[in-house]
């Protein structure tokens, strides 16, 4: 199973992200890896809202597929279970540590690679899908994601990625602990978003179709998941997940390279 060396040349932003993923990774498997491995991996967003209900990614089998910030690849598992070939790229090597284990624990093997969404060290078009839930496309600068996913799809290939929803970003305070229900960042020239610790990545709804259209995707879906009324979450709040059932928290990009 190849891992290519420490991907260097990383911007500021991604090596303050690195670092904080690598500091937290333990503690981010503790927290959620129950929740996580309760689904089976096979689900989506922070009420792990499963995939046999959404159907973003269709039939696998037999697909080369490449997740965008696999973490401890929990979604590759159970990708790899159903036939696909899939592929793990995550920025942090100590979730790539979670993710051999994890790996090992269910018989699975599949090559995981220690880089960044926004350099991806593979050749043009070798895949059939590229995805992410969260991840990368949440810590990465999406005006060079974007066309690295376009890069590494070939004709006709998938693009999915869940992103929390610009409304829910412009309703959250960069200093508090759960999203609130008034406006409180601009919402015209999203892109980085500093709240301290991380760097992560919000554009308007406009410019991110028009970032999509720029690099030849086609937009053939938006999801907004919305929680059940008996949803939990070990990534929200009970609060947080009422709000999400009032507004969209969350949003599934499904694009398809033409």
């Amino acid at each position: 199973m190849a891992t290519p060396s420490d991907p260097t040349g990383l911007t500021p932003h991604e090596e303050r992200n690195r670092a904080a993923w690598d500091a937290d990774s333990d503690d981010y498997q503790r927290r959620h890896g129950a929740e996580l491995a309760f689904s089976g991996g096979h689900a989506w967003g922070t009420t792990r809202i499963p995939e046999a209900e959404l159907r973003v990614l269709g039939d696998v089998a037999d697909r080369d597929v490449l997740e965008l910030g696999c973490g401890a690849a929990q979604w590759s598992i159970a990708l790899a279970r159903e036939g696909a070939r899939p592929v793990g790229l995550d920025l942090s090597e100590k979730q790539l540590e979670h993710a051999r284990r994890l790996m090992a624990e269910a018989g699975v093997d599949f090559p995981l690679i220690h880089g960044s969404a926004e350099a991806v060290p593979l050749p043009d078009a070798s895949f059939d899908i590229v995805f992410c839930d969260h991840g990368a496309m949440t810590f990465a600068d999406p005006y060079r994601t974007v066309p690295e996913a376009a890069r590494l799809l070939r004709p006709g290939g998938l693009f999915a990625f869940n992103h929390g929803s610009p409304i829910e970003t412009i309703c959250w305070p960069l200093d508090a602990e759960e999203v609130g229900d008034s406006l409180v960042i601009d919402y015209f020239g999203m892109h980085a978003i500093d709240d301290g610790e991380t760097i992560t990545f919000q554009l308007p709804y406009g410019e991110w179709i028009r970032l999509f259209r720029a690099n030849g995707l086609a937009v053939e879906d938006l999801i907004e998941p919305r929680p059940g009324p008996d949803a939990t979450s070990s990534y929200r709040s009970p609060a947080a997940v009422a709000w999400a059932r009032r507004w969209p928290s969350e949003g599934i990009w499904r694009l398809r390279r033409v």
